[in-house]
């Protein structure tokens, strides 16, 4: 558990039974993370400190400017240790022969400032992801048992939650339910991506025979990251959207939402889910 992901914060609990008490209580840590391409703004969210790299390796991917990791060169805090707001920068470069796609960049800036709570929304069409990944192929299969436990083990990885109930997860579990990584974050989408980029980072891209699980709900942005990561499946603790669904339908994903207490709902992809 990073230090940086917690804070401590005077508060006063007003019991139920009319008494109160002062609590020196651990809250999760919110910051700002500006993301910059070659010098220029792409975006700013608002994050849980760590993981960074791995964040807008993600994030780049999801949006379709980066393919592989090898397409990436530097990525570098700005600035100097000790300085205010140092950490929350982000400079990218290319790798040498690697060309950012610029018009996806100038896209990306039309929905610069985002939030722990929208992502960045609203800026591809159904029709535009699988122009650029296409309809899922993977075949596997998941056991209904490996699946009904995702969720409750999922929370279980979560040290940061466990002190300050304020954060969201996202894990990648293959199909005998094994976790290839978990990570924390203030914001559901942040989550996600940095659990994609950690595979990026491993050359463990596309995650096929893999199902992403995430502490939220299901919408369009999170189904288009599966789809990016080339996982076979996501499965969430809440409700998809009518989109989420029909981009999952699209794309050839599994869809579970509603995952807690041993049961599930499957809205696309029921093949998958072997009895």
């Amino acid at each position: 558990m990073s230090a940086a992901a917690l804070a401590r914060r005077a508060a006063v609990r007003h019991r139920a039974d009319g008494g109160s008490e002062q609590l020196d209580e651990a809250v999760v840590v919110e910051e700002p993370l500006e993301i910059r391409i070659a010098g220029e703004t792409f975006a700013i969210t608002m994050r849980t400190p760590g993981h960074d790299a791995e964040l807008a390796a993600g994030l780049l991917l999801s949006e379709g400017l980066i393919q592989s990791r090898r397409d990436l060169g530097g990525l570098a805090h700005c600035g100097r240790p000790g300085d205010e707001g140092y950490g929350n920068t982000l400079e990218i470069t290319s790798a040498p022969g690697a060309r950012l796609d610029a018009e996806r960049i100038d896209l990306g800036r039309r929905g610069t400032l985002t939030t722990a709570s929208c992502g960045v929304c609203g800026r591809r069409s159904i029709d535009d992801l699988m122009a650029r990944v296409g309809e899922s192929v993977d075949s596997t299969r998941f056991d209904r048992e490996v699946l009904r436990a995702l969720t409750d083990r999922l929370s279980s990885e979560q040290p940061v939650f466990a002190h300050t109930g304020g954060l969201h997860a996202a894990g990648v579990a293959d199909a005998s339910g094994a976790w290839c990584v978990v990570r924390e974050d203030v914001g559901r989408h942040n989550a996600v991506d940095k659990v994609v980029g950690r595979l990026l980072f491993d050359d463990a891209l596309p995650g096929r025979g893999q199902v992403l699980v995430v502490s939220g709900r299901s919408s369009f942005e999170i189904v288009q990251k599966a789809a990016a990561a080339g996982f076979a499946g996501l499965v969430s603790v809440s409700a998809p959207t009518s989109l989420a669904v029909a981009t999952a339908e699209r794309a050839g994903l599994t869809l579970i939402g509603f995952s807690r207490g041993g049961a599930f709902n499957v809205y696309a992809g029921a093949w998958r889910v072997a009895p």
